[in-house]
């Protein structure tokens, strides 16, 4: 008797009731155009700033599903400098960030272009330059390796393990694959929103290496919804809406994988998280839109390099609030030329004191409407 869908006799002939998805995928569609088209109203520089923040925030939520943690500002300095971005102030990134990177932008940019064992394999080994996840060497740039045994998801203590989902064989993999690419870009009548969601759930489902499909899937799953959108600059981010839901996401793709080839529910919760990625969009748009006009107020009376670098920091992802230490660390400059620097801008009123005294002085980036005009 069949436990998982990969295992049924009619795999991998999924089904879904259009009917029933219809309102959920049209409400996505209305939404996305209106993201898009507002988007198109914001001038060169500042789609430029809404899709570098998205990207980073999804190379940064697609690691965090797995566990892997990779710097923000590490993930944004790569993406910048791919992009011709500005990267002053910004860390070099390591090889595991530029590699993310570089399979994001692939899917996303290169949208258009077909998806091929040779495509994945690249993917796959940017992910793990070193060949090893963690601490264990594992086969990468091609398929996980027959003799590696049943590749299991598992949970619980030993004894008393859960088996949330078990792959495909290894020796089936090749095929199952064959299959799933000469699927992915054929041509045909479903709409590439509903794509993205199949292509999510199918590619997990085989599990084709031994470390990294989530991460891949969601790529995937990316440069549909890229080919969706009609353009390669990414305002929303569904790997941040599903690393907010992820209990949620795991959920549906445990159901759906023991379930039948019926994937209607897979697929109202990947509109449902897709409708709340893009509705999230703006709030990204509202981050850029406050940055342009702090800088357009500061601008008036402009600041040196270093001061430029430390308050878009602070406009970025800043944590905590800034001190005299911290300024110098990401100016790179001595501690008496990062006290300088903070008296300018607290004469120009571009920062503000806390009200800690003593050897705990700390700053705070004033708001736009605490701001004097021109920051002077």
């Amino acid at each position: 008797m069949a436990v998982f869908i990969h295992e049924r006799p009619d795999w991998p002939r999924f089904r879904w009731d259009a009917g029933a998805l219809a309102t959920l995928l049209a409400a996505v569609r209305h939404r996305q155009g209106r993201l898009l088209g507002r988007v198109q109203s914001l001038g060169f520089d500042l789609r430029r700033e809404a899709n570098l923040v998205t990207l980073t925030s999804d190379v940064v939520k697609s690691s965090a599903i797995e566990g892997e943690i990779l710097p923000p500002d590490e993930v944004r300095s790569s993406i910048a400098r791919r992009l011709g971005l500005d990267t002053a102030g910004l860390p070099r990134a390591g090889r595991a960030v530029d590699g993310f990177v570089d399979v994001m932008l692939d899917a996303t940019q290169r949208a258009g272009a077909p998806l091929t064992r040779e495509r994945l394999f690249g993917w796959h080994a940017a992910l793990f330059p070193a060949g090893r996840s963690g601490l264990r060497r594992i086969t990468v740039g091609a398929w996980r390796p027959t003799e590696g045994g049943t590749m299991q998801v598992v949970s619980g203590p030993a004894g008393r393990e859960r088996v949330h989902f078990e792959a495909p064989a290894g020796d089936r993999i090749d095929a199952e694959m064959g299959r799933f690419l000469d699927w992915i870009d054929a041509p045909g009548e479903v709409d590439p929103v509903i794509v993205a969601g199949i292509a999510h759930l199918w590619f997990v489902t085989i599990h084709p290496f031994e470390d990294g499909n989530g991460r891949i899937a969601r790529a995937i799953a990316d440069r549909m919804l890229a080919l969706a959108d009609g353009t390669h600059e990414r305002f929303y981010s569904m790997s941040t809406r599903i690393e907010a839901e992820r209990k949620g996401y795991y959920h549906a793709l445990e159901s759906t994988q023991r379930g039948d080839l019926d994937v209607t529910a897979w697929l109202e919760w990947f509109l449902g998280c897709l409708d709340r990625a893009i509705e999230g969009a703006d709030r990204t748009l509202a981050a850029v839109l406050h940055k342009a006009a702090i800088w357009d107020r500061i601008r008036e009376r402009p600041v040196n390099a270093r001061q430029q670098q430390v308050v878009n920091r602070m406009l970025d992802d800043f944590q905590g609030f800034l001190t005299t230490s911290k300024y110098a660390t990401m100016a790179k400059c001595s501690q008496d030329t990062a006290l300088r620097d903070i008296r300018e801008l607290l004469e120009r009123g571009v920062l503000l004191r806390n009200p800690a005294g003593g050897r705990s002085v700390s700053y705070r980036l004033a708001r736009l409407d605490e701001m004097p005009d021109g920051g002077q």
